[in-house]
């Protein structure tokens, strides 16, 4: 399904555009909102059939009022709380927004590979391309589920899924599920299984839980995240600095013990796994809430990693949330990668993103040499 308002030039074509956006969740409609506020000609291409990004994909039973914060988008505050399904709201804003901001968005688009042709940028998916001057990357992690291997898994008679596929708690009534991971996801699920079935915690390192007060550094957090990204390495877990908290829809299952955390079993045997003490726990599930990776692997052809297995990106001018900038190419800006993984970030990454991406045309193309349009 393609957007009705996207031009025909939009669809795939050699004329190059001055930005290419990837992804249209809250990382890549604030890119593209800021850049058009500057006059960048920007395009979006997502990979998704309609709007709403990620959020889409969310399991029917999670709630407004039980999602993370939802930051608001630049000049569109967000939906309030409530019961409503945030699968279904939260879509419904995003696809509101690019009508309102008249963003151009050509869907569904699996962006395949992004090449360097001399001073611009060939974006390939599949039989059509885009050239670009620059690109901002806003894909995220949700189309990269990680799942750690373990002996014997391929051995379980029962299911296994990742937190991704979750669709709700009745699938697992009557039912032993064993949970991996030690983040937020996990303890968000336990909430909803442990009420309906019995259920196993498992994680290869001691939950770090946050104290009793709501108040903690947030900037030292992003800052800590950007010092991982800026020396290469791979970002890590916010929530590892954060700290885990139970949430009022959370007591019954700690009534329960459902968050009485057990060590990573050693392996997984047909019906049930081993534990490190050589004891068996059964188990009809195991539900992997392991986390994801950055859906990044599209870069590859412009060699952006580091030796230490990370997108290096230039410590951020305005804050640790406006690193963006690609070391090895600067002519690339990633969002929602890093310090702005997170819907807050993502919006003040979206703007660092269009300050740098203007910066750069006009360093490209001074004033009279043949400036892209809105640049000059």
């Amino acid at each position: 399904m393609v957007g009705t308002d996207v031009s025909a030039s939009a669809q795939s074509s050699d004329q190059p555009w001055d930005a290419v956006v990837i992804g249209a969740g809250q990382a890549g409609l604030s890119a593209a909102h800021h850049l058009r506020r500057r006059g960048v000609p920007t395009l979006v291409l997502d990979g998704n059939d309609a709007p709403g990004g990620a959020w889409q994909h969310r399991w029917d039973s999670l709630r407004m009022d039980g999602v993370h914060g939802v930051a608001d988008l630049p000049g569109a505050p967000a939906p309030p709380r409530g019961p409503q399904r945030a699968n279904e709201v939260l879509p419904a804003w995003f696809a509101a927004y690019e009508a309102e901001q008249g963003i151009e968005v050509v869907r569904p688009v699996r962006v395949t590979r992004v090449e360097s042709e001399g001073e611009l940028l060939r974006v390939r998916a599949d039989d059509r391309s885009w050239l670009t001057r620059t690109l901002v990357n806003a894909t995220g992690t949700w189309e990269r589920p990680f799942v750690p291997t373990y002996p014997g898994q391929e051995t379980f008679s029962g299911e296994q899924l990742h937190a991704s596929g979750y669709r709700g708690a009745e699938a697992f009534r009557g039912r032993r599920v064993v949970v991996v991971g030690g983040g937020a996801s996990a303890v968000q699920l336990l909430g909803e299984i442990a009420p309906v079935t019995d259920t196993l915690w498992v994680t290869r390192r001691e939950p770090v839980w946050a104290g009793d007060t709501d108040e903690f550094d947030g900037t030292a957090i992003v800052r800590a995240v950007e010092e991982r990204v800026v020396a290469g390495l791979p970002p890590a877990s916010v929530v590892s600095v954060t700290g885990l908290r139970l949430r009022p829809q959370e007591q019954a299952a700690a009534a329960r013990g459902a968050y009485e955390r057990h060590p990573m079993f050693v392996r997984v045997e047909p019906d049930g796994v081993r534990m490190p003490d050589g004891t068996f726990e059964p188990a009809d599930v195991i539900l992997w809430a392991t986390g994801f990776r950055p859906d990044v692997s599209h870069l590859a052809p412009l060699g952006l990693r580091s030796p230490l297995g990370g997108i290096t990106l230039l410590p951020g001018p305005n804050g640790p949330q406006s690193a963006t900038t690609a070391a090895a190419d600067p002519r690339v800006q990633l969002v929602g990668y890093g310090p702005s993984a997170s819907t807050i970030g993502g919006n003040r990454g979206g703007l660092a993103a269009a300050i740098a991406i203007v910066k750069h045309l006009r360093s490209a193309h001074p004033a009279g040499s043949g400036s892209p349009a809105g640049v000059a």
